[in-house]
C-alpha cells in the first residue's frame, strides 16, 4: 500500500490548513496517510552562524527521511503577510541545508486557504515558482478562500469548491 504525508504550513494548533490537508488527504483511496504537525519538530530559528555552532537539529533529518519515504505530499500552506509563515519556511530552510532537492520528486497536491477571500493564492504563486527548484513535482494546486464560509464539520461545504478539490485529488492519486 502506497502512503503519503499530509500537512500544513504552520504551527498553528487550529491550523485550518492542516484541517484542509486532512480533509484532502481522507479522498485519496488506497493509501495510508500520516498526518504530519511542524510543531513535533524542534527546530530553532534557522541561522548559519547557529548551524556552523550546533550542526543540523536531528529532527530536522527526521523530517527530511519522512519526505524521503513517502510516495506523495499533501501540503497546505498557511500565508501569512503574503508568504510563507515562518515555522514553514523555518522548516524548509533547515531541510534545504540537509538537501537542496528536498521534496524527492515526490507527487505534490499543493494547497492553501486563508479566512479571505484569495484563500492563499499568493503563497501559493511563490511555491509554485519556488519548489521545482527543489524537487517539487506539483501534480495540482487548490485554493479555498473564505475558510469559515466554505469549510465546516471536517469537509468542503461549497460543492464547487469540493467538486474542485475532489478532481485535484483524482489528478494527484493517478500518479501516486
Amino acid at each position: 500500500m502506497k502512503n503519503i504525508i499530509a500537512f500544513a504550513g504552520s504551527n498553528s494548533k487550529t491550523s485550518i490548513n492542516k484541517q484542509l490537508a486532512i480533509y484532502a488527504s481522507s479522498l485519496v483511496e488506497g493509501v495510508e496517510v500520516n498526518a504530519l504537525d511542524l510543531n513535533d519538530y524542534n527546530l530553532p530559528l534557522y541561522g548559519t552562524d547557529l548551524e556552523s555552532e550546533a550542526g543540523i537539529p536531528d529532527d530536522a533529518h527526521k523530517l527530511l527521511n519522512i519526505l524521503k519515504n513517502t510516495d506523495g505530499i499533501v501540503l497546505s500552506l498557511a500565508e501569512h503577510n503574503g508568504a510563507y509563515s515562518v515555522a514553514f519556511k523555518n522548516a524548509f530552510d533547515w531541510l534545504s541545508r540537509i538537501e537542496g532537492k528536498l521534496f524527492f520528486n515526490k507527487p505534490m497536491l499543493l494547497m492553501a486557504t486563508s479566512p479571505g477571500g484569495r484563500g492563499g493564492q499568493t503563497v501559493l504563486d511563490i511555491a509554485k515558482g519556488r519548489f521545482p527548484f527543489h524537487d517539487g513535482n506539483i501534480i495540482e494546486t487548490f485554493s479555498l478562500p473564505f475558510f469559515s464560509e466554505n469549510f465546516k464539520d471536517g469537509k468542503i461545504v461549497n460543492e464547487d469548491l469540493d467538486t474542485q478539490l475532489k478532481n485535484s485529488v483524482k489528478q494527484f492519486q493517478k500518479v501516486l
